[in-house]
């Protein structure tokens, strides 16, 4: 054996830390300006917003007027205060003059406490339902999805116990963006997995009912089958067993995303091995017992973000009710703006702005509540 010619005597220096990714020059450095071209857009970025931002913010906060009884609140007179110069910013009075209505629609005003009463239950079910740690989630859950349609059913629409009847034309504003997205969400969830079970079945006549009923609703725009539910089914019926409007709306909404919601639970389906079906099938799961506890969870989880864009898609579709003449909260909105005593030229801006943010703050929970469910779900996730 040779010699040894070379002994390290000394050890190399130690080289300062990297830039810890978790401070804030790291996520700046990493996210903002990693390239050339990321810095390059930054830059436009932020110039952008120094130059929009500023106006944005007086307009919408700083020359807004807030209080008011009608359109004269919103203009903008001389420093003699006589003679109108102009208007102002966001004329957020006519939001507060028109909230009530852009809430409850039409709706009687000496009977608000039964949509609000409505509202305060659904609060009540849903905040439990939504935190994992609540005990009780099928009492919850019975409660949530099937007690409280029947009981917001008697009480909103009235006629009953003494309850005075208001007919469902007189509804609207946000009552009912909600209550056609909740019964939407509500039955398209599991029609929807039965659509995509039967379509992936063996027996003929029924996978081939499910991929007609899927490919058709599919192939034809929402505002066509609200106009086919108010329109042409009251051709089939009898004179006198007319349909209320507002039940065809919610039927159409719910086919509609029920067929939507099969592709994506489909999707799900295929995603799980083959040895997971064999699996179940060897410890001798019956077909109910292997999807109900092997293969759906798995499938469900894996789509959760597909279900809840189809939730968000018809949280924001169920605007075009309004073509078969029921206004939920963006049509209300825009109907108010024929009214005389709140004409300007920021009114309608004004109204779109207090619509769109309503819409987005609905859709954003949503989407941070998915994300949230996601985290908890994934296995590989440290928590």
């Amino acid at each position: 054996m040779s010699d040894i010619s070379y002994v390290r005597e000394r050890f190399i220096p130690a080289e300062s830390p990297p830039i810890s990714d978790a401070s804030a020059y790291g996520w700046i450095r990493r996210n903002l300006f990693a390239s050339w071209s990321d810095s390059v857009l930054t830059i436009v970025a932020i110039l952008a917003i120094l130059y929009y931002l500023p106006p944005a913010i007086d307009w919408l906060f700083l020359s807004a007027v807030w209080t008011g009884t009608d359109r004269t609140a919103c203009l903008t007179v001389d420093q003699g205060g006589a003679l109108p110069t102009g208007w102002s910013g966001a004329c957020w009075a006519y939001v507060g003059d028109r909230f009530v209505q852009f809430m409850f629609g039409s709706y009687p005003r000496d009977q608000l406490w039964r949509p609000l009463l409505v509202a305060a239950v659904f609060v009540a079910l849903l905040v439990p339902f939504l935190i994992p740690k609540v005990p009780r989630k099928g009492l919850n859950a019975l409660l949530l999805l099937i007690g409280l349609p029947v009981f917001a059913y008697f009480l909103l629409l009235g006629g009953r116990f003494g309850l005075r009847h208001v007919e469902t034309s007189l509804w609207g504003g946000l009552m009912v963006t909600l209550i056609l997205s909740f019964v939407g969400i509500v039955i398209s969830l599991p029609a929807g997995i039965l659509l995509a079970l039967g379509r992936r079945s063996q027996m003929p006549i029924l996978k081939t009912a499910c991929i007609v009923f899927i490919e058709l609703i599919r192939g034809v725009p929402l505002i066509t089958v609200l106009f086919m539910a108010s329109v042409l089914l009251p051709l089939f019926l009898e004179p006198g067993n007319n349909i209320d409007k507002f039940l065809r709306a919610l039927i159409g909404v719910s086919i509609f995303a029920s067929a939507y919601m099969a592709e994506v639970i489909r999707g799900g389906l295929q995603a799980i091995p083959k040895g997971q079906y064999e699996a179940a099938d060897a410890l001798g799961l019956n077909y109910f017992h292997k999807m109900a506890f092997i293969v759906l969870p798995q499938a469900i989880k894996l789509v959760i973000p597909g279900i809840v864009n189809t939730f968000i898609g018809m949280f924001k579709d169920t605007s075009l009710v309004t073509i078969i003449s029921m206004y939920d909260l963006l049509g209300i909105v825009k109907a108010s703006f024929g009214d005389s005593g709140w004409i300007t030229p920021v009114t309608p801006l004004t109204g779109l702005i207090f619509a769109g943010f309503v819409f987005w703050l609905f859709c954003f929970g949503m989407s941070r509540y998915s994300a949230f469910v996601e985290r908890r779900l994934d296995t590989g996730h440290k928590r």
